[in-house]
């Protein structure tokens, strides 16, 4: 099995995906071993030799910066810090996302300037190897101090505390050590603190939104080619010539795709077409492309973020300076995850567009892409639930990142509500997810309609593997099982 060694090259969203696909463990390169050793040890000379408060390593917390705390509470204090701030609730993380946070709060450590021990982040790369993950919820954070709660239930297992997925089944960190042999961490001066400040909670969602909003915009081409062929349109709008005298690089790569999707369609050559197309098949290039545009920008966003260390305070050993400053806050990612939602949720709502112009009875198609009209409803419903999520959609878009609300009696006044923004970036993902599958259905539907002529040969090809899990529909059918067949049918592959 390959490793992954943290600490040698930065991390990528495309590393990360390879990582995931080709279930690498993860291993701390000795850079990164060397880099957190002398760290550690740093502030273990530091504390011997002065007793100066030093935020969150001898202090309290927040409003509380100002309590002094003995040198022998130091451990007690960061122990007391996860306990108390797992404060938690809602839905669950899902685990795919729990893992990303691990990845993640690793690759933050790693670099040497958080103080925590080695024996901690060791632990966490097991959790990581072995497939333990922390019992984490989607509400407590405001997304400035890090994401302080989820990432005190993500720490908990590594002092014995809260509950942890393993093997399929959920049991208490304390039943997991004994099955495991293992004991619980006593987490030294600063590490408790390291392990909760941050916003690996933001980003993990973020990073697996980013990956499954790639995989839907390939899916996004290719069920729009197939409704743009399948609706009769022209093929004008795709030719270069518009594109390079307005050379956005996403709509430049737009047109290209849809170009390479019909090549070889007998339908899109046919005469006698109508001027010009609705905006839906027409402009496809366009959105699309000015989504995939802002998608890219996002990325370099968290790209930068993954790679960063997002605790306080942060530790300087060569510079013999411990800096309490704001790397936790989640404002670059908040503004990001609402703008995601935004990209996202125009593609699904062109594609529902096409949706609803695919059934209306023109173009020669009959009314809902239906044998006896009328006796039968057809995809007349389909379209009713893409525009009830395209709407969802609209709601989810009212951005996170303009609110605030104070906490900790004012010590922290401006927060960035990334972690909302985050959970309903998943969302939005979802629902668009739903809505190309619902113009799928809708578009291959109508392609068959104009049988005999064949679209290109990739069309067709796609169309093939389709009908193996979506049959043509002939009569009225349970509709829903349909639509959860084609989610499940592009999860498992990119479009070719």
């Amino acid at each position: 099995m390959t490793v992954y060694e943290i600490g040698v090259n930065r991390l990528t969203i495309a590393a990360i995906q390879e990582i995931i696909q080709s279930k690498q463990t993860i291993a701390l390169s000795a850079a990164a071993t060397e880099r957190i050793i002398k760290c550690r040890n740093y502030l273990y000379e530091k504390l011997s030799r002065t007793e100066e408060p030093i935020y969150g390593i001898n202090t309290g917390f927040g409003y509380l910066q100002n309590v002094k705390v003995e040198a022998d509470k130091l451990t007690q204090l960061q122990h007391n810090l996860l306990l108390s701030h797992a404060c938690g609730t809602g839905e669950e993380v899902p685990k795919s996302i729990i893992r990303l946070m691990l990845l993640l709060k690793i690759q933050s450590l790693s670099y040497g300037h958080s103080a925590i021990a080695l024996a901690t982040v060791q632990r966490l790369i097991d959790f990581y190897n072995l497939d333990i993950l922390p019992v984490v919820y989607t509400q407590g954070s405001l997304g400035a101090s890090g994401d302080l709660a989820p990432l005190a239930h993500l720490a908990l297992p590594l002092i014995g505390e809260g509950e942890v997925w393993y093997k399929g089944d959920k049991l208490s960190t304390a039943h997991l050590y004994l099955k495991l042999d293992w004991k619980a961490l006593t987490l030294q001066s600063k590490e408790g603190l390291a392990l909760i400040n941050g916003t690996q909670f933001m980003s993990a969602y973020g990073v697996h939104c980013l990956l499954k909003s790639r995989h839907l915009l390939d899916w996004a081409d290719a069920i729009a080619a197939i409704a743009i062929d399948a609706f009769d349109c022209r093929m004008d709008p795709f030719l270069n010539l518009s594109h390079v005298i307005r050379p956005h690089k996403g709509q430049l790569q737009t047109a290209e795709n849809i170009k390479n999707w019909l090549q070889g369609s007998e339908l899109i050559m046919q005469a006698g077409k109508q001027t010009q197309d609705p905006y839906s098949f027409r402009c496809v290039p366009q959105v699309h492309g000015a989504s995939k545009d802002s998608i890219h920008y996002i990325q370099s966003v968290f790209e930068t973020e993954i790679n960063s260390v997002t605790d306080n305070p942060n530790v300087f050993p060569d510079e013999d300076l411990i800096i309490s400053a704001g790397n936790f806050h989640g404002q670059p990612l908040a503004l990001t995850l609402d703008f995601l939602c935004i990209a996202l949720a125009e593609i699904g709502s062109i594609s529902e567009r096409r949706t609803f112009q695919l059934i209306s009875g023109t173009k020669g198609l009959p009314p809902f892409l239906i044998k006896n009209a009328g006796l039968n409803s057809g995809l007349m419903i389909t379209q009713y639930t893409a525009a009830s999520i395209a709407s969802e959609n609209k709601q989810l878009c009212t951005p996170a990142s303009v609110d605030s609300i104070v906490s900790s009696n004012g010590q922290e006044d401006h927060v960035s509500m990334g972690a909302n923004a985050a959970t309903k970036c998943l969302r939005v993902v979802e629902n668009v997810e739903r809505i190309l599958a619902i113009e799928l259905i809708t578009a291959t539907q109508a392609l068959e309609l104009r049988r005999p002529l064949k679209s290109s040969p990739k069309i067709e090809a796609l169309l093939g593997n389709f009908r193996k899990v979506v049959s043509f529909n002939d009569a009225d059918r349970l509709l829903a099982n349909d639509i959860k067949s084609a989610v499940q049918f592009m999860n498992r592959a990119q479009p070719n």
